[in-house]
């Protein structure tokens, strides 16, 4: 969706010029990483309640020179706990759309003396009350009806979204698709523009009347929301794609614009962002299927579905992985951000600098993320595996996964989930530190113990819910056995891509499982020691060593690690 289009100033048309401004897209980070199911984030009237309170903000004596807040002001002004107060400036700092914001580029120690925007807050807490996507009906639920078990988490409507029904009936079109979401997303800005217009406009007086205006810089806020082209905030500022802020004098402040104007111009963008969704899923429909838009079929073999995005806006997909392994690299994704989407029984790894990750619909998996400096979410997995350095990570609806972190905010746990652990960070590849300062991710800091559980139920969600359990908690995570605690290896198989500093984990491991490796790396090399001084003729040392073979070739088979010997061997 990258196909330039010149937006129109004018009311009655849409003109499309391929040499002018790009199209307008939706920022997917707010609606992805961004919603927070805190009761008290989600207002009947955003614009009634959030005009007087940023009114509040601006007031309080920490916003009144340079605009921003902190976590104690937010608290009191929203009425909610220290500790949610702090969660909403973390996560509008991973999803801001501008890196130099203060906010942005503090350390997790530095994020209340930083303080949020008032006016990137505001925006953030009216998004609050989007409703996701509805994913629809399965084409044929009577082929998928006895795929998963009875007794799953993911009974009723979200047992469509299985993973083991995905690899069954071999169809994915019931999910909604980057465009589906898109056209939810914009068509939701384009309901509610003009109250998101009111609370980044000022009044000023003219001919005997009020009236409301933008200037430039509360103009740029709306970065927040929407980009023009592919780049984003890493290209030009928004208010150059306006024609009424473009090639603006630098030195001399631009003219403030009627509010009625920005929102005419924006709802032209919209609306010819939304035909153009429209003209490429008709003619999708419409025309012969290409490869990348064909159904998989899932095969017990190391055949692996990935799909880069089209241009670097947009995630690289993984995609219906199935008994197999997969290697990627940063040369092998485009753009900075991947989705892994309806994997089974595989392990994949992911060693690249990244900003956000989403692990989605997966089951008995292994996956292993660089490092991710923005966000990483994981929903609706069973019995998944997750590794990863990251800047902070949300878990919803999951059920027997175990998460190795190394996180710098405490690890956010929402929706209906079931047994799951949470241990330190486990493993290391050679690039890791230089992965890991290139996005921001700090080794000194790992919250992975410090849980914080929200909500059952997902208000954003568009499923119905039963009435009585909204404000129910969230299950939490336990804290791994350290007597369970192992270290993961990553196989040496980059070749010339493997050259780095990183030597071991860069996380400090707690005590209890420091001396739990170094018990087992200890018991292992006694049984070696013991094995080759074991007073054995030859004969019977090589009947133990075919013995051992065995068992090992065994296990490789039963837990399902032959295949990394057999697809890794093959990559």
């Amino acid at each position: 969706m990258s196909d330039p289009i010149e937006p129109s100033t004018s009311s009655t048309s849409s003109a499309k010029d391929p040499n002018t401004v790009s199209l307008l897209h939706p920022r997917r980070e707010p609606f992805e990483h961004g919603l927070l199911p805190i009761p008290k984030l989600i207002f009947t009237d955003p614009t009634q309640t959030l005009i007087p309170l940023k009114q509040t903000l601006l007031s309080s004596s920490s916003a009144e020179t340079n605009r921003r807040v902190d976590s104690a002001a937010l608290s009191e002004a929203l009425q909610i706990s220290p500790a949610h107060a702090r969660l909403v400036l973390d996560t509008l700092a991973s999803i801001l759309h501008s890196d130099s914001d203060p906010l942005v580029r503090s350390r997790p120690d530095e994020i209340d003396s930083a303080g949020a925007d008032v006016h990137d807050l505001v925006l953030f807490l009216y998004i609050q009350s989007y409703k996701k996507l509805l994913p629809r009906t399965h084409k044929d639920s009577a082929s998928v009806a006895d795929v998963w078990p009875s007794t799953s988490a993911f009974d009723g409507y979200l047992s469509a979204l299985s993973p083991l029904q995905l690899v069954r009936s071999n169809s994915r079109r019931f999910i909604p698709s980057q465009s589906d979401e898109e056209a939810h997303q914009l068509s939701y800005l384009q309901k509610h523009l003009a109250n998101i217009l009111s609370l980044l406009a000022e009044p000023v007086e003219g001919d005997g009347e009020e009236s409301l205006v933008l200037t430039m810089d509360r103009f740029e806020h709306l970065g927040f929301l929407i980009q023009f082209g592919d780049k984003g905030y890493e290209g030009n500022q928004l208010s150059q794609h306006a024609p009424f802020f473009a090639n603006s004098d630098p030195d001399m402040p631009a003219v403030p614009v009627p509010a009625a104007q920005v929102h005419d111009w924006l709802l032209q963008n919209i609306a010819s962002a939304l035909e153009h969704i429209s003209e490429r899923t008709s003619a999708k429909e419409n025309g012969p299927s290409s490869a990348s838009d064909q159904d998989v079929a899932m095969a017990d073999a190391c055949t692996t579905l990935i799909k880069a995005s089209p241009s670097a806006r947009g995630p690289s997909f993984i995609e219906g992985v199935s008994k197999s392994s997969l290697v990627k690299h940063a040369s092998d994704l485009k753009g900075s951000s991947v989705k892994v989407l309806n994997c089974h029984d595989s392990v994949i790894y992911v060693l690249a600098p990244l900003r956000y990750a989403t692990i989605y619909g997966s089951s008995d998996t292994t996956i292993v993320l660089g490092a991710v400096g923005k966000a990483v979410r994981v929903e609706h997995c069973e019995r998944v595996h997750v590794i990863t350095a990251a800047k902070r990570i949300s878990i919803a609806n999951c059920r027997e996964c175990v998460f190795f972190l190394g996180v710098n905010q405490r690890p956010l746990i929402v929706g209906d989930n079931h047994k799951l652990q949470v241990a330190p960070y486990n493993t290391f590849y050679s690039q890791l530190e230089e992965h890991m300062n290139e996005v921001g991710v700090e080794a000194k800091t790992n919250k992975w113990d410090e849980p914080l559980a929200l909500g059952v139920v997902d208000p954003h969600d568009s499923l119905s819910h039963p009435a009585g359990v909204s404000d129910a908690q969230a299950e939490s995570a336990t804290r791994m056995d350290p007597d369970q605690f192992t270290k993961f290896l990553i196989p040496d198989w980059f070749g010339d891509e493997s050259s780095g500093s990183t030597k071991d984990n860069p996380f400090l491991l707690p005590d209890a499982y420091l001396v739990s490796q170094q018990r087992n790396q200890k018991n292992l090399g006694e049984i070696k020691q013991l094995l080759r001084e074991a007073p054995l003729e030859e004969n019977r040392k090589r009947e133990l060593s075919s013995a051992l073979h065995v068992y090992f070739k065994d296990w490789l088979y039963a837990s399902g690690n032959i295949r990394q010997l057999y697809c890794l061997q093959g990559d």
